[in-house]
């Protein structure tokens, strides 16, 4: 039978690259975003605003009946709550809706999606993949909401797993920084600050989507049938150097 997955963030780089994955190795591939792209390897769109599925139960529940519908009676083999938002700015222009939308979006629509899709991903013994963030460990000034929301998927990726035992594994990814195209863009016309940011990293480069999509197809196979609970860290060594002057 096909197995099938849900990709959320789907239209950005990571997203992408995760479909594009998970389509070249048969999956059926429930796409969602807000908005939709033409170049998305899936096999159908649902459109979906993660803010508006927290707040709104009306809304909540349409969305997941979409996505169910799209099952077609098979089991969820995979969920991979890839969508985040980051809002970078100092701890004294934070306001409480950058709180709220950070919140919402990165720690609670992974939790909800995964409650919501338990008895579809548990009929079938499925994997959650939470693309978390280096920034949970190691972070820089005006990370703020960002990190603490990666920080504590991480620990919601951990006490899920403890409390929900057999029936799922649930495991996360930490990247660095990954070479998306937005990404990349950021750094047009600063190609210096570009190459101070690969060289940071030990490996001297830095992620390629394709590798997130790699450790996410990992993570939902039977080659990591024992493993539940962890958060990998995908981040070319940076998590082990010191940044003093050499």
């Amino acid at each position: 039978m096909t197995q099938t997955v849900i990709v959320t963030g789907a239209t950005g780089g990571i997203g992408k690259a995760i479909c594009h994955h998970f389509k070249e190795h048969g999956y059926f591939v429930i796409a969602s975003d807000r908005i939709n792209t033409d170049d998305l390897a899936c096999d159908v769109f649902v459109n979906a605003d993660l803010q508006k599925l927290c707040q709104i139960a009306e809304y909540r529940e349409q969305t997941i009946k979409e996505f169910c519908s799209y099952l077609q009676g098979r089991g969820l083999n995979a969920l991979i709550n890839n969508a985040a938002v980051q809002i970078v700015k100092s701890t004294d222009e934070l306001t409480i809706d950058d709180w709220r939308t950070t919140l919402d979006v990165n720690l609670l629509a992974p939790f909800l999606l995964t409650q919501f899709l338990l008895p579809k991903l548990e009929s079938v013994s499925g994997s959650v993949v939470n693309i978390a963030s280096i920034h949970a460990q190691l972070t820089k000034p005006q990370f703020v909401c960002y990190a603490t929301s990666k920080a504590a998927l991480v620990g919601l990726t951990k006490s899920m797993a403890v409390d929900l035992g057999p029936r799922i594994r649930i495991n996360a990814i930490c990247p660095a920084a990954v070479e998306t195209p937005m990404l990349v863009d950021g750094f047009k016309g600063k190609e210096d600050f570009f190459k101070e940011l690969s060289q940071k990293h030990p490996l001297n480069r830095l992620a390629k989507p394709e590798e997130v999509a790699y450790t996410a197809y990992f993570l939902v196979s039977q080659q990591s049938a024992f493993m539940t609970g962890e958060s990998l860290n995908l981040c070319g060594g940076i998590s082990g150097r010191l940044n003093d002057p050499v």
